[in-house]
């Protein structure tokens, strides 16, 4: 029996090599399919590389690439990748050859090895909403739906095109979003580290001078010593009060009662919480839009949207709403029951819904939320960046000042 040396893909997009015997070529590449292996490369070697390697199992001499346990598929190569898909069958690439092109194409090891298990499955005749289910992370529920109706209706690469839009619209409104706390975030780090540092290395020194004269201090400085010996002591504790604190915190935000409660506050937060509201309205009508121009029915497409909110409280509105459609209401009037909703959006399903155009309504919707989300996300970073500057400039006035007033007190008496 020959025996070949190999290089393939996991299921992970991992790099891997190894020798193995087989009768012919095809029995080495089935054998490696059963494994989760992509072949990529094969040729024939000795035996005594073969015995070398661990002989007849598949894997025997597998060797997985460490240099890629850091590689993730991004969002931002779904969206390009469905992009260049949608491009391709436009221009009457069948679907096999424009998979296998963009298998050749893509850079990241993982995504490859994804998208070389997808071109298989479609080459031995799955759909490609089918290949794509086994990977929810990079496609999500609502990715391989619209997918599915595309390749129901016929249009795939109309759906493509729509899915590849949608996509680079969350990603320039999660770029926003991130730009905008950027600022705030360093303003906070860096506050909490010149803090730190007055507290630990300054503050003992010059207050421990205080203490030997045996002077009467002021309350403020009689705290500032306090809070300097308790965080030099005891930042072991602190730190660690702090992680079991958070630890505490992310668990009681994973139950029930906790997200429930967690996205209420959110939600009457000043400024903070109007932001989140338009936000997940955006995220809505868009969604709800592409969904329902791809074809796939309403009460599944609600489904599909409510998943995609990130508030419970909004959540259950979509689940009310859904459950009303399904006894013959329409989606207006339930939208407007739960107050989450403003006039001026279920005005426009409602109109939408009269009219037959639902999805226009919904997409005009999404357009104007997503100018209403600029603005709060601007108003948002120009209450951050001045109130952060407020504080620290507060918080080192305080240590400034508790260290002078017994100093100038010390003067006086010494002057009189």
């Amino acid at each position: 029996m020959p025996a070949y040396a190999y290089t393939g893909l996991s299921a992970k997009g991992k790099n891997v090599k190894g020798v193995a015997n087989a009768d012919n070529v095809a029995a080495l590449k089935a054998s490696l399919r059963r494994d989760g292996i992509y072949l990529t490369a094969v040729n024939e070697t000795t035996a005594a590389a073969a015995a070398q390697s661990g002989g007849g199992a598949a894997g025997g001499g597998r060797e997985v690439d460490l240099g890629k346990l850091f590689d993730r598929v991004t969002p931002k190569m779904v969206a390009s990748m469905t992009q260049l898909l949608g491009t391709l069958l436009q221009a009457g690439v069948t679907l096999p050859e424009a998979l296998a092109a963009l298998t050749d194409q893509v850079e990241s090891q993982r995504f490859k090895g994804i998208l070389s298990d997808i071109s298989e499955k479609v080459n031995q005749g799955s759909s490609l909403a089918d290949a794509m289910d086994p990977y929810p992370k990079e496609f999500p529920k609502l990715y391989v739906n619209m997918i599915r109706a595309g390749e129901a209706s016929g249009a795939l690469e109309t759906v493509l095109f729509r899915l590849a839009e949608f996509l680079e619209k969350q990603l320039e409104i999660r770029s926003k979003v991130n730009s905008a706390m950027f600022y705030p975030v360093v303003l906070s780090v860096l506050g909490g580290v010149i803090i730190t540092v007055l507290m630990v290395g300054i503050v003992p020194k010059i207050t421990g001078m205080f203490t030997d004269m045996n002077a009467e201090l002021p309350w403020n400085t009689r705290l500032l010593i306090l809070m300097s010996d308790t965080i030099s002591s005891f930042w072991w504790a602190i730190i660690l009060g702090g992680w079991f604190g958070g630890w505490l915190f992310r668990r009681w935000r994973r139950t029930e009662a906790g997200r429930w409660t967690g996205d209420t506050i959110l939600l009457k937060i000043p400024v903070l919480g109007e932001l989140v509201r338009k936000i997940a309205i955006a995220r809505f009508a868009r969604t709800l839009a592409t969904l329902l121009s791809s074809g796939v029915q309403l009460l599944q497409a609600l489904d599909i949207v409510r998943t995609l909110l990130g508030n419970v409280v909004l959540e259950k509105v979509i689940t009310d709403a859904r459950d009303s459609i399904r006894e013959g209401e329409n989606i207006a009037p339930a939208l407007k029951r739960s107050g989450h909703f403003p006039p001026l959006v279920t005005h426009m399903v409602a109109v939408g819904e009269r009219s037959g155009q639902l999805e226009q309504m919904l997409g005009d919707v999404a357009t104007a939320y997503d100018r209403e989300t600029n603005t709060s996300i601007q108003r948002l970073t120009g209450l951050l960046e001045p109130l952060m500057i407020v504080v620290m400039g507060v918080a080192v006035g305080f240590v400034v000042f508790s260290i002078m007033r017994p100093i100038m007190m010390l003067t006086e008496m010494a002057g009189s």
